[in-house]
């Protein structure tokens, strides 16, 4: 080994999931929304002056920020802004997770949790999940330097009731407690209200998903404004000037854009539903899924093998090998066309395995 490399930061990276080129493909792997974002924020993308682009853009963020608070009835002091979650769940873990004691997170979640951990030396421990994938807020009551788990959670898409969320808030007063909500949108209960009683409760959520925004990579968290000023204090020592120009103007045009949010968070819903009673049709189990993605196993069939099966057909799922979950698939929930089509390919392969 040479010298220098006694000095290098080694971690295990995140594998983010496939992004195959090409036409005719059926992407259900990377929970993308499968509608184009709205029309205001393509109308204003169209509208930028594109000479504002030499200066840089605003470090507070203000019209994105503006537009989430009043979007959620909050104050532009509870509102922080990112690129992406991913940038605002990392900047939450330099900021707040910096005690000797482990911070918690579920054994089966997002598996970016575990990767910032060990990139920033923080000590952490997984806490299993229910036999039903479920979490347990009675496990959370013990000594830690933090809490953070998704709501609903991912790859299983349980959601946690928001009594259970208050009552593992309620019971670490003394450290921070995250709630991870990329998937909230698609019917389940935000935390967000809790922020008004608990100064230690951070609520993040993503454009990504519900807003279809993921190629922009926009995230925000909401807390009470000690929390933000914390977490600028953090950004502002590391890269004054996070979020791009066109960012600020998209974000803030598909924040305000309430009618079509709604319409295609329904189309997904409704899609989602549906697939559900296919998939239990063809002897699939699953949990309750709250999110714009199915968490899917068959007794019969493994999941490896179905997941090579529907990439032969290009169609992509997201297949994790990992204990307790490598026989599930995780399906994104995309148009009624392609799960139509995803639900037929999967009827024809069974029914020729019988």
């Amino acid at each position: 080994m040479k010298n220098w490399e006694a000095n290098v930061r080694k971690v295990e990276p995140y594998v983010p999931g496939e992004q195959p080129r090409g036409n005719n493909i059926i992407k259900l792997n990377t929970n993308e929304n499968p509608y184009p974002p709205s029309p205001r924020a393509r109308a204003a993308l169209r509208e930028m002056d594109l000479d504002g682009m030499r200066r840089y853009p605003d470090p507070e963020a203000g019209i994105l920020v503006q537009a989430i608070a009043d979007y959620y009835g909050l104050t532009k002091e509870q509102v922080f802004v990112g690129v992406g979650s991913d940038d605002v769940l990392a900047m939450i873990f330099l900021t707040f997770f910096n005690s000797p004691k482990p911070i918690l997170f579920p054994d089966i979640t997002y598996s970016f949790y575990d990767v910032w951990a060990s990139m920033l030396r923080i000590p952490y421990e997984t806490v299993p999940l229910g036999e039903d994938f479920t979490i347990c807020p009675e496990d959370y009551r013990r000594e830690n330097g933090g809490v953070i788990f998704p709501n609903p959670n991912a790859p299983t898409g349980e959601e946690l009731s928001q009594e259970a969320v208050e009552a593992i808030v309620k019971a670490n007063p003394d450290v921070i407690v995250v709630v991870d909500e990329a998937y909230v949108d698609f019917g389940a209960r935000s935390a967000l209200p809790l922020i008004e009683k608990y100064d230690n409760l951070l609520v993040v959520q993503t454009f990504s998903k519900s807003r279809s925004l993921a190629g922009m990579r926009i995230g925000f968290a909401c807390g009470n404004p000690q929390l933000i000023r914390y977490l600028n204090d953090v950004k502002y020592s590391f890269n004054s000037y996070t979020m791009d120009q066109t960012a600020l103007v998209c974000g803030a045009a598909a924040m305000a854009d309430r009618d079509y949010f709604q319409e295609t968070v329904q189309k997904v819903i409704a899609a989602r539903e549906w697939t559900k009673k296919e998939l239990a049709r063809l002897g699939f189990v699953f949990g309750d899924s709250k999110a714009n993605f199915i968490f899917a196993a068959h007794p019969a069939i493994p999941a490896r093998e179905l997941f090579s099966m529907l990439r032969k057909q290009n169609i992509y799922v997201r297949y994790f090998q990992k204990p307790r979950i490598d026989n599930y698939l995780r399906i994104s929930i995309g148009t009624q066309e392609e799960m139509e089509t995803l639900i037929r390919i999967l009827e024809t392969y069974l029914q020729a395995g019988e």
